[in-house]
């Protein structure tokens, strides 16, 4: 009997322990968009006034700075885009973590451009185009399509191929670039790449790539490869290895900009493809926020003239850029014109 009247008493105790811990209830207090540059105050606060030993603050994943059950965040640091948000609280020996999240906006809206037609020349209406880069006077190009992905080398003047491969028909070939004379040709859906010798078209090796969503654009810096997924994320590789070290969000000051495509590296700037739509967007790599937006729904109208587009389908893409000349280049999928363009900030 005596046994039985400690186990109740245990077991009451554990009851109210129990009950004690599940009484605290608390609030995670933050705003939920802010602009860059500002400071943001995190606030945990226990709804009763209940006593708290600790609060600890995370921020995707690393603990930051707090004193009290506050902490004040420069979003400087973090840069644009969405960012989690963890509270962890300590008392009566026990734990209870709130979570969240902060999203972060540009501070500016980006510049607005229009364009002016330089030179236009023929390409090929068959090309699905996904990657296109200028190289020592060619234009290669990878073009899209189970059974229709194609590695070109296309002469500019005339759009006649000089150099074609093909794909397995497994894969859905997307955006390309050239390091060190080697070829970088992604994939769609497989989280692969491929690697062709520029000389022979000869492919050489694969690689994989598993923290991003999907292969689309893919251009360089001089230490790295620039990745899109098709999301508002761009990645940055190991021009080595392939391998993800990094990704930038990309905001601008109202929206995420998702649907990234092609890929071309500007006097430092990312211009990116917005899939289905007849914009490129200009983007600063090192905070991802958008610097400007070029309009070339008026390159439809062109094609237009000689060419029926469906609408879904036969869509701007295709960025290239002769650095030495300062020749913009851009096409789109089954298009039958490669255009030079200017851009004319408005």
């Amino acid at each position: 009997m005596k046994n039985y009247s400690i186990l109740i008493s245990f077991l009451t105790l554990l009851f109210l322990t129990s009950s004690c811990a599940n009484d605290y209830k608390f609030s995670l207090e933050k705003p939920n968009k802010v602009v860059v540059n500002e400071s943001v105050t995190i606030k945990l606060t226990e709804k009763n006034d209940k006593p708290v030993d600790k609060v600890q603050f995370y921020i995707n994943g690393k603990e930051v700075a707090s004193e009290g059950n506050i902490a004040n965040i420069n979003t400087t640091d973090l840069g644009v885009g969405k960012h989690a948000v963890n509270a962890l609280a300590f008392f009566n020996g026990k734990t209870k973590k709130e979570n969240g999240f902060i999203e972060v906006f540009a501070n500016t809206k980006p510049a607005i451009y229009t364009y002016k037609i330089i030179n236009e020349y023929p390409h090929d209406k068959k090309a699905y185009t996904q990657g296109l880069e200028y190289y020592n006077g060619f234009l290669y190009e990878t073009t899209g399509r189970r059974g229709e992905s194609t590695l070109r080398k296309v002469e500019i003047e005339t759009g006649k191929v000089l150099q074609k491969v093909s794909l397995d028909d497994k894969y859905f070939g997307e955006g390309m670039t050239i390091v060190n004379n080697k070829i970088i040709w992604l994939t769609w859906e497989n989280k692969k790449g491929f690697v062709y010798d520029l000389e022979t078209f000869k492919q050489e090796k694969e690689f994989a790539y598993n923290k991003s969503k999907e292969g689309w654009g893919l251009t360089q810096n001089k230490t790295e490869l620039i990745k899109s997924d098709g999301s508002h994320k761009i990645w940055f590789l190991d021009k080595d290895n392939y391998t993800e070290k990094s990704f930038i969000q990309v905001y601008s000051h109202d929206r995420a900009v998702d649907h990234l495509n092609e890929l071309e590296l500007v006097n430092g700037k990312i211009y990116a493809n917005y899939y289905q739509k007849s914009v490129i967007a200009i983007i600063n790599p090192e905070s991802g926020i958008v610097e400007g937006l070029a309009n070339l729904k008026g390159l439809e109208k062109e094609m237009a003239k000689t060419q029926n587009l469906v609408a879904n389908d036969e869509v701007l893409n295709g960025i290239a850029y002769d650095d030495e000349n300062n020749r913009l280049f851009v096409t789109g999928k089954y298009w039958g014109k490669l255009f030079e363009i200017e851009l004319i900030k408005q």
